[in-house]
Order: C-alpha cells, then sequence, then structure tokens
C-alpha cells in the first residue's frame, strides 16, 4: 500500500476511533488538573498534576505539523512499541512552537530559532517513564510533563490560524486586566476529532504562568 495513502487510512481509522467513543458512552480521559482562579466565564488559571506524553519534534510549519506528528504517535499508542502494548486514545493533542538549535560560527556558539513544532498525545492515567513501553520510532519520545500551572482559555469553532490568534489575544489581554504574568509561548489543545462540528469543538489555548 502506497506509503500516504497508507498514513492517511491511520489517521482517520484513529480519529473515527475517538469521534465514536463518547457515543458508546465513555469519557475521554485527560491530565488531572485543578482550576485555581476563574477570571470570565472561558479563561481559568489552572494546576496540572504530572502526566507523561509520547512527544515529536518536526521541523514543519503549524498548518503541517499536526498531520505529520499524527500517524507517528499514532503508531506508538496502536502497539509500534516493544511489547507492542496499545493504549486508549486521551485528549488533549497538544501542539507548541520548539525553538531549533543552529550552530553558530562567529561567535562560536549555539542559537535557538524559530522552526520546529513540538507535538504531543498524553499517556493514559497511570503510565510512567518506567512503565511505558519504548518506541520503535526513534522520532517518538517519552517524557514526563512535572506539575506546572497554566492559563487557559476555552473557546469552539475552526481549527484556523484566525480563530487561535483572536482567542490568544482575547486570553492575554484577560490576563493583563488580572495582572496575571506568564511565560513562554502558546500551547494549542485539541480536543475533538476533526469530524466534531466546528460549533461543537473544545479548543483551547494554554499560557505557563510565571
Amino acid at each position: 500500500m502506497n506509503r500516504n495513502l497508507s498514513s492517511t487510512l491511520l489517521r482517520h481509522l484513529l480519529w473515527l476511533t475517538l469521534a465514536a467513543m463518547p457515543l458508546a458512552g465513555h469519557a475521554i480521559e485527560e491530565p488531572d488538573y485543578q482550576v485555581i482562579r476563574q477570571l470570565d466565564r472561558n479563561v481559568e488559571l489552572r494546576q496540572y498534576a504530572p502526566y507523561v506524553v509520547a512527544e515529536v519534534v518536526l521541523n514543519a510549519s503549524a498548518d503541517t505539523a499536526g498531520n505529520q506528528a499524527f500517524p507517528i504517535l499514532a503508531g506508538y499508542i496502536f502497539g509500534k512499541n516493544k511489547g507492542e502494548r496499545k493504549f486508549a486514545m486521551t485528549a488533549p493533542v497538544t501542539q507548541s512552537a520548539e525553538p531549533v538549535t543552529m550552530a553558530m560560527t562567529a561567535p562560536v556558539t549555539q542559537a535557538a530559532v524559530p522552526g520546529g513544532m513540538r507535538v504531543q498525545f498524553v499517556l493514559p492515567k497511570g503510565v510512567t517513564l518506567e512503565s511505558a513501553p519504548e518506541p520503535l520510532d526513534p522520532r517518538v519520545q517519552l517524557r514526563l510533563v512535572p506539575a506546572s500551572r497554566w492559563a487557559a482559555i476555552r473557546y469552539s469553532g475552526t481549527w484556523s490560524q484566525s480563530n487561535d490568534d483572536e482567542h490568544l489575544a482575547l486570553l492575554k489581554a484577560t490576563l493583563d486586566t488580572a495582572g496575571v504574568a506568564t511565560q513562554g509561548g502558546p500551547v494549542l489543545a485539541r480536543y475533538n476529532a476533526p469530524y466534531t462540528p466546528w460549533f461543537l469543538r473544545r479548543n483551547e489555548i494554554w499560557l505557563a504562568l510565571r
């Protein structure tokens, strides 16, 4: 089978599985967190418990990173690992910009420049770095996300740059008004399959609290 066709079918199968799970009465698992402050109806400050992710960092644009990363990470949770262990799909799938480190000749140092994207699948609760099976694909890395605090805005709508930019600006304005400081770049969090109607989607943007 053509590799591109196989990857497309794998993405469709995984998304169809994810989309069907709520209809079958199974809630999609997500990381544990507590709301430590509600700034308005759609903006929360959250304290997250530690969790483990499978992630891949690609030299790709924000528009293409998800499609490129999906079959790689889906392969891992569908059994492309030592022991062929399979995991249930969780939410969210997150995406954030990752600087690419490049060597500079004068002066001799290294500088980080924009260019990469980090895409993560959250592994189910109870999975640790020690118990998670080793990926067979070297592009897949396992990482413990430590306990952390985030500001999050929740919104619906299409997965478009304009929609994300609009709500990132709203999140920053709300945080500025409340005197809440953040650090680092935004993280996009997607909770639904692409077949979910745009008006029913749960989208979020996270900013790390300082």
